[in-house]
C-alpha cells in the first residue's frame, strides 16, 4: 500500500491525479454526438424489448450458452448497414480494438499505426508483441508517406509476412481526420490489411451516418470498429470484416472467447439506434451547424478550432489544464482537462465535444468563460497546432 500511496502523491504533485467526478452542468464533455443516450427513441426501444422478454444478462460466453438472437440479428442488420460481409460485437469498443490487433496480425507480420492512435492498440499490441509474434512500428500523426516508407524499410531488412496499418478516421483527442484514402493507396501497394477505428465517425459522417470510411467497407483488406456508446447512444462495439476474419475472431481472440458475453438487452437496444441514426439527417445537419458556430466563436477569442466536433485548447501545462477547467466547471461548463498519458508530455489540453445537448447559446457561453479563465490563468496562452 506504501508504494501505491508514493506512486498517487507523485501523480498530485505533477497535476495528474485522476478523480470520478460526476456530470454536472452544460455537456462539453461527452461523446453522445447527436443526443441520442437519453432519447425517448431509445427508452422506448429498450422497454419493447423488454416486453417482448429479451433477458438482461446472457449468462455465459457467446461460444456456450451466451449466444442469443438479438446478437446475431444485430451482427446482421449491422454488416447489412455498414456494407460489410460480416460483424462481430463486443461489450466495448477498447476490448475490441484490443481483440483484433492482438489477433488478427499472425507471427511475421507488421502493424504499423498512427503515433496519436487510441490506448486500446496500444494495448492489443502488447499482447502480440509479448509473445513475439509481430513487429510494431509508431509513425507521424496523419502522414501516408510514412506508412509507405515503414512497409518499404521493413521489407527491404527481410521482413515477410503481412503489412497491417492502424489508423482512427476521426481522432478522439485532436478533432482531425486520417488520410484514410491514402492510407488505402498505401494498402493497395503492399497488399497490407487496413485497420480503421471509426469510433467518434460513426452515426455523425458518411452517408445516413456510415463513418468517414463507408466508402471503403466491404474490401477484402479492410477491418472497420465501430463503437456504439458514442454517437449511437448506447454501449458495445461492431467490429465489420470479411467472414473468414470473423470466424477467425471467433476461434481465436481471448477476449471474445472468455468474455461473458454482452446483454442481449443492449444488444437490441443498438439495433434500434442503428435505425434511428439512419434516419437522423436532421441530427447530423444540426451537429454540423453547432461546428461552424464553435469554429467562428473560437475564432473571435483568437483560438483556432478543428473542422469536426471535438475541439482541442492545447495549454501545454497539465496544472494550467487542470485550473482552466477547474474555472469553466464553476461556471456550469462541463469541460475536463487532458493529461499525458492520454496525450503527448506538453501537450495537456481542454478537450471540448460538441453535442446535441447544449445550445448555441450555451456554446457562446463556454467561449466567454474560457476567454475569461485564459485571460486569469497567469502564463497561460493556447498552444496553436494542425486543425
Amino acid at each position: 500500500m506504501e508504494a501505491h500511496e508514493a506512486a498517487l502523491a507523485a501523480l498530485r504533485r505533477r497535476g495528474r491525479l485522476r478523480t470520478l467526478a460526476p456530470a454536472q452542468g452544460a455537456d462539453f464533455a461527452s461523446n453522445d454526438y447527436l443526443g441520442l443516450a437519453q432519447s425517448e427513441e431509445l427508452r422506448q426501444a429498450t422497454a419493447s424489448a423488454l416486453a417482448r422478454g429479451v433477458p438482461l444478462g446472457a449468462g455465459g460466453s457467446r461460444l456456450l450458452r451466451g449466444n442469443h438472437p438479438e446478437h446475431e440479428a444485430l451482427e446482421a442488420e449491422a454488416a447489412a448497414f455498414f456494407g460489410a460481409e460480416a460483424a462481430l460485437f463486443f461489450a466495448g469498443g477498447f476490448a475490441a480494438n484490443a481483440a483484433l490487433v492482438s489477433t488478427l496480425p499472425r507471427r511475421g507480420d507488421l502493424v504499423v499505426y498512427d503515433e496519436l492512435i487510441h490506448a486500446s492498440v496500444h494495448e492489443g499490441l502488447a499482447g502480440a508483441s509479448s509473445a513475439e509474434r509481430v513487429e510494431a512500428v509508431a509513425t507521424p500523426h496523419a502522414d501516408a508517406h510514412a506508412v509507405d516508407d515503414a512497409i518499404r524499410a521493413w521489407r527491404a531488412k527481410g521482413g515477410r509476412g503481412r503489412a497491417w496499418i492502424a489508423a482512427e478516421t476521426l481522432y478522439s483527442m485532436d478533432g482531425d481526420f486520417a488520410p484514410m484514402d491514402d492510407l488505402m493507396a498505401v494498402a493497395e501497394r503492399h497488399d497490407a490489411m487496413l485497420l480503421l477505428d471509426e469510433a467518434h465517425a460513426t452515426g455523425v459522417y458518411g452517408p445516413a451516418g456510415r463513418g468517414l470510411a463507408a466508402h471503403l467497407e466491404g474490401r477484402a483488406n479492410v477491418v472497420t470498429l465501430h463503437t456504439c456508446g458514442k454517437a449511437l447512444g448506447v454501449m458495445g462495439a461492431l467490429v465489420c470484416l470479411p467472414r473468414g476474419l470473423k470466424d477467425y475472431m471467433v476461434n481465436r481472440s481471448r477476449p471474445f472467447i472468455y468474455a461473458t458475453a454482452p446483454s442481449p438487452l443492449l444488444a437490441a437496444t443498438v439495433r434500434a439506434a442503428l435505425t434511428l441514426v439512419e434516419a437522423a439527417q436532421d441530427r447530423r445537419d444540426r451537429l454540423m451547424a453547432r461546428i461552424a458556430h464553435a469554429q467562428r466563436a473560437l475564432a473571435g477569442i483568437g483560438l483556432p478550432a478543428t473542422s469536426s466536433q471535438i475541439q482541442k485548447v492545447i495549454l501545454g501545462s497539465d496544472r494550467r489544464a487542470t485550473a482552466v477547467a477547474t474555472a469553466l466547471q464553476a461556471q456550469g461548463f462541463d469541460v475536463r482537462a487532458i493529461r499525458p498519458p492520454t496525450v503527448p508530455e506538453g501537450t495537456a489540453r481542454l478537450r471540448v465535444a460538441l453535442t446535441l445537448n447544449v445550445s448555441e447559446t450555451d456554446l457562446d457561453g463556454l467561449v466567454d468563460a474560457l476567454a475569461q479563465a485564459l485571460a486569469a490563468e497567469p502564463g497561460t496562452k493556447a498552444v496553436r497546432s494542425a486543425p
